[in-house]
Formats: structure tokens, C-alpha cells, sequence
């Protein structure tokens, strides 16, 4: 097929989603109703991507109905998020792309439509991206990036298959050929980790960021989150001296990236350096308090027998989940999994999760499923929904710590030793306070 000329805007979408390809985290948890109001002169001053705010938001102040600047500003706006975790910015993101609209509707503005499924995508309103990428389709018929943009949100949502098909298609189709290449490794190392494919996950991780090197200025935090999903890899298949150069090349990258310090305490704790654990994960705390950096710091001051410490990082944790909770996050997938964690209030945990999944039904959202359900008592459900967290063949020790336990809580010796050996040889130390648990009940059978 010949591909249509690539316009001004069509490159700037395109190259808006691969950044948001190697910065996204799904999981994270952020609402745009939790941001403060923010305006240009509140920003820092000290960086090239905030001057680029301010001459957007100087432009939009001068000429009202540039909704390109608007479009433009949204973008920015969401690679600020990504840099820094301030959901702030999420909130800014989301006024730029409704202003954008409300100027020039979306069949004459899909530049506008475009950073509303990123904005959408970002808030974990993922059917909402998957509607509006199958409207931006229809729109852009020919192009390849609303297909990246819904298998992005098919992926979010469960649905392996048609996210497969998405991002068929939007190779077929293509784009900026270097930009497009990146993205597309991006979800293709994805997949393959899915499928339990980690020799394809490192190939495809490592030729995205091969190709994030290779752009005219190559944008330090994408690049550091390609050296961190390698690292992730690694570390998922035991393997913690590889992950941990990847960790640090992702700090040499972009010092301070909140994802790579939390990565790095947990490599380091994997590795014995409890000190050298507490400090990283401090850091990234004190840098971007998300839920599970926090979590998992209180559980290293639990080992390391800072119990004051601890409960102060757990009252944290749940102070972080409710104010999500209360402003109308969608999912509460990181706080049903700590309360499960810590035997903590399991009926309300397996509700959040249970709730989660009607929509969102991925297989990580089984394994919440799963895991509370157990906690909760309710072994069936937990059976069941086991089963659908193995159906792709994903080779992670936590999956297989959750297989394992419910197994032991029917009375399934053998399937209950099985998984729990799996556990232990592919990632010894996948969590410290999990991985002890998992040894002393292989012990006891």
C-alpha cells in the first residue's frame, strides 16, 4: 500500500506516542482530579521542556483559539508527568486537550482527539482510549498511530489478541520510520514478556532503545526507561547483576528516575544490601510517593526491624490508595494487593479487585483476583481466577508464588509444590517478605 505524505501534525502525534511508550506505567495511580491548580509561572525554571511550556502557554494566552499550541501543550504537559510523577501535570494535560476541542471539534481537530486518548490512556480510562482510538481510526484511515493508540488501550484491557492486530497494523501502515520502529519494539518486548518470551523481550527492548539513541536529540527519561524495562527483565528471570547495570545505565541516563531508584532497591535488596535497599527506595519515595515504592519500603524497615518506622510507610500506603479512591481513580489494583500482602481488611481488598476486573481484565488483574481472593477465604474464586492468569504463559515468580499458595489452601500438595519450586528457581528474591513465605511453606509440605 502507499503510504500517504507524513504531515507536521501526523509527526508530532506519532512521536508524542513513543514517548509515551517509554514512559508509561499503567499501573501507576494518578487522577486528574487529584492535581492542584498549576499555571506556566508556577513551573520550575530550570529545564528546556518547561521553557516549552511557557512559550505554548504565553502563545495560547495571546491567540485564545490556537488549538494546535493547546494540542501541542497537552503533550507536554504528559511527558512532564512521566518525568516526574506529579499528577498535576496529568490535570493540565487533560484542560489543554477539553480546550483544544471545545475551539475545533474532533473531525476537524484529530491532533486534538489524539492527545485526548493519551490523556485518557494516562488517567486509566482505558475503554474511554480505546473508543475514542477507534474514532480516531475512522478519522485517519491509512495512518498507523491510532492503531498504536488502541492497541495500547486493548492491551490495558485484557484483550491480547486484538492488541496483537493493532499494532500489526500500524506497522503495516507506518509513520516516521525511526520513531514508529521504536514504538513498535516497545509493545512487541511487551508481548513477548506476556507469552513468557524473555530472550524476545530483551531483543525487542534492546532495539528500542537503540532506536530511542539513535533520534536527533535522544530524550534522556526514554532512554532511561528502556535501560529500566531491560533491567525489569532481567530481574523477572533472576538474574539481578544484569539488572542492575541496566538500573544504573537508566540513573546514568536520567538521574533520580523514580522508576530506576525503586528498581534499584529492590536489585540491591535482592542481592543482600539492605542499607544500600532502604536508601534507594527513599529516594524514590521522597521523589514520587507512589503506592508501591512506598509499600515496599515499609517492608524493608519491617526486616530490618524498624517496626515504627514501617507502620508509619503502611499508614502511608493507605492514606495515598483512599485519596485515589476519593477522586475517582478507576482502579485501586496496588492497594487490594497490599492489603493482600499484609492480610490486611481481605474482603474490601477482594471487592476492589473483583470490581477492577469486571472491565479491566488482564492477566494481572486475575492475579489480584486470585491473591485476595484467597486471603478473603473464598478458595473457588481463586481457583479460577488462577487459571486465567496462566492462560498466556508469563514466566513471573509472583504469578507463580499466588499459583502456589492457592494451591496449598485446597489441598493440592503436588500442584502447590510444583509452583512454589518454579517460584524459587526462576527469581529467589522476587520480595523479600513473599520469598520467605514461599520457602517456609515448600518446607511444610
Amino acid at each position: 500500500m502507499k503510504k500517504k505524505p507524513l504531515t507536521k501534525l501526523t509527526a508530532f502525534i506519532i512521536t508524542a506516542l513513543f514517548l509515551n511508550a517509554c514512559g508509561k506505567n499503567p499501573d501507576t495511580v494518578l487522577s486528574k482530579s487529584f492535581a492542584p491548580e498549576m499555571s506556566a509561572n508556577q513551573l520550575p525554571k530550570t529545564t528546556a521542556a518547561n521553557e516549552t511550556i511557557r512559550f505554548l502557554e504565553t502563545r495560547i494566552t495571546n491567540d485564545p483559539e490556537d488549538f494546535i499550541a493547546y494540542n501541542k501543550l497537552s503533550s507536554e504537559y504528559l511527558q512532564q508527568m512521566r518525568e516526574t510523577g506529579d499528577a498535576a501535570y496529568l490535570n493540565l494535560a487533560s484542560r489543554a486537550a477539553a480546550a483544544s476541542l471545545k475551539i475545533l471539534p474532533a473531525h476537524q481537530n484529530k491532533g486534538g482527539l489524539a492527545v485526548l486518548i493519551l490523556v485518557k490512556y494516562s488517567s486509566h480510562e482505558f475503554a474511554a482510549a480505546r473508543d475514542l482510538a477507534k474514532q480516531l481510526i475512522e478519522l485517519e484511515p491509512g495512518r498507523g498511530y491510532p492503531f498504536q493508540m488502541l492497541g495500547d488501550a486493548l492491551l490495558e484491557l485484557g484483550q491480547y489478541e486484538d492488541a496483537e492486530n493493532a499494532f500489526r497494523q500500524m506497522e503495516k501502515f507506518g509513520g516516521v520510520q525511526l520513531v514508529t520502529q521504536g514504538a513498535m519494539h516497545q509493545r512487541y518486548a511487551h508481548l513477548a514478556a506476556l507469552k513468557g518470551d524473555q530472550k524476545g523481550a530483551v531483543k525487542h527492548y534492546s532495539i528500542a532503545l537503540k532506536m530511542a539513541r539513535s533520534l536527533p536529540v535522544p530524550p534522556p527519561e526514554n532512554v532511561a526507561y528502556c535501560q529500566w524495562q531491560l533491567g525489569e527483565t532481567a530481574f523477572a528471570a533472576g538474574d539481578y547483576k544484569t539488572a542492575e547495570k541496566h538500573f544504573a545505565d537508566a540513573l546514568a541516563a536520567f538521574p533520580d528516575y523514580p522508576k530506576a531508584l525503586a528498581a534499584m532497591g529492590k536489585v540491591r535488596a535482592a542481592r543482600g544490601d539492605l542499607t544500600s535497599a532502604i536508601d534507594f527506595y527513599e529516594r524514590a519515595a521522597n521523589r514520587f510517593p507512589d503506592l508501591t515504592f512506598v509499600a515496599a519500603l515499609g517492608d524493608l524497615y519491617k526486616i530490618a526491624g524498624r517496626e515504627t518506622d514501617a507502620d508509619r510507610q503502611y499508614e502511608l500506603v493507605e492514606q495515598i490508595g483512599r485519596l485515589s479512591e476519593l477522586n475517582g481513580t478507576l482502579y485501586n489494583r496496588g492497594l487490594a494487593l497490599f492489603y493482600a500482602d499484609h492480610n490486611l481488611k481481605t474482603e474490601e481488598a477482594y471487592a476492589m479487585a473483583a470490581k477492577e476486573y469486571e472491565e479491566r481484565r488482564d492477566i494481572y488483574g486475575a492475579d489480584a483476583v486470585a491473591w485476595t481472593a484467597l486471603k478473603a477465604g473464598k478458595i473457588s474464586e481463586a481457583q479460577a481466577a488462577i487459571k486465567e492468569v496462566m492462560r498466556l504463559g508469563t514466566q513471573d515468580a509472583k504469578l507463580f508464588y499466588h499459583a502456589g499458595m492457592i494451591a496449598q489452601a485446597a489441598g493440592d500438595t503436588a500442584a502447590a509444590r510444583k509452583y512454589l519450586q518454579r517460584t524459587l528457581a526462576l527469581n529467589p528474591k522476587f520480595n523479600l517478605l513473599q520469598a520467605e513465605t514461599c520457602r517456609k511453606t515448600l518446607e511444610s509440605l
